[in-house]
């Protein structure tokens, strides 16, 4: 397949699979996430996805994932191959007594948010900045104008939503159209292989690219899907290593996902392929475009994951995989 994907009525360009950063700063660190960034630019790769919030939940340093992204882009002096992606205005993820519920993207919030993404990145502008949730207390007007400003003063270059209803993303589409404005171009909300059969997540601040939001992004090409949570919690990993015993807490442990799972082996049997690259081919069999974000642990995993491109799947594979 193409190893590039345009976004609508932009000038990025991006590879089919973004390099997520969620361990940066915990598994991997210094020479360690040399390897991995240098690994999936060898590849092609050229979308680094990041969060102000990673891995705030882990005591001690702050928006460390940043800061590990910032030190390999001052060593490197590689900032202008890539396209570089951070979010902000999550909730508060540090110290206890945690509430996913209260909003914390006020202005002012996603201010100091974006200046200390900038600062731990180490340079003057952001390619493509997210709201990483949303707050319907806030007009899409004010929030939509909130990125304009921070795109008319040079600090980001487009913008984008993650975990956004459908609903809202439309009326802030409307809202763009009115004023002229470019508005968001890409979305980032959970899709995988094993969605169409799994129990749902414990954290119901995360859209699901289902039902009314998936027609949204039939509908919406200037829209770019970019899945998070490909991997599926490990579910189909886990299951072809150590048997159905070792899923049966995980929450994609349905009876539809173990046959997914097992029909999943077929599958890298017949091409000669692995899990990852079977979890990862079903993006490129969708309705829409999709750039998913995954997650390395080890550089073998990044060129693992690249491979996908290579791998002949059809979309009958998928419409087999996934009937019940």
């Amino acid at each position: 397949m193409e190893k590039r994907i345009q976004i609508c009525d932009t000038e990025l360009s991006v590879y089919p699979i973004g390099l997520g950063t969620v361990d940066a700063g915990l598994s991997w660190d210094g020479k360690k996430a040399d390897i991995i960034f240098e690994t999936y630019l060898s590849c092609g790769g050229n979308l680094i996805d990041c969060a102000h919030v990673y891995s705030d939940w882990v005591p001690g340093e702050r928006a460390r994932a940043e800061r590990v992204v910032g030190d390999w882009l001052r060593r490197s002096g590689k900032r202008n191959e890539i396209v570089l992606v951070t979010k902000g205005g999550h909730p508060e993820m540090a110290g206890e007594n945690v509430d996913l519920h209260r909003s914390r993207m006020s202005q002012a919030d996603m201010v100091k948010d974006l200046d200390e993404s900038l600062f731990q990145f180490g340079c003057d502008h952001i390619d493509l900045y997210f709201y990483h949730r949303d707050d319907l207390n806030q007009t899409v007007e004010e929030e939509i104008e909130t990125m304009e400003e921070f795109v008319k003063a040079g600090k980001i270059r487009y913008y984008g939503c993650s975990n956004w209803s459908a609903s809202r993303m439309k009326e802030a589409d409307a809202y763009c159209a009115r004023k002229g404005y470019r508005g968001f171009v890409a979305d980032q909300s959970l899709l995988n292989v094993g969605m169409r059969y799994f129990k749902g997540l414990a954290d119901d601040t995360m859209a699901y690219t289902q039902g009314e939001a998936w027609d949204y992004h039939v509908e919406n090409p200037r829209n770019l899907e970019m899945p998070y949570m490909g991997n599926c919690s490990g579910f189909f990993h886990i299951f072809a290593q150590k048997g159905e015993d070792s899923v049966k807490e995980n929450p994609y442990y349905t009876p539809g996902n173990v046959r997914v799972a097992k029909r999943m082996q077929e599958l890298c049997r017949k091409y000669d392929c692995t899990i990852t690259q079977c979890v990862l081919g079903f993006f490129y069999h969708q309705p829409f475009a999709c750039v998913p974000l995954y997650g390395p642990g080890i550089p073998e995993h990044v060129t693992d994951a690249c491979k996908t491109l290579e791998v002949p799947f059809t979309d009958e594979d998928y419409n087999w995989l996934l009937a019940e």
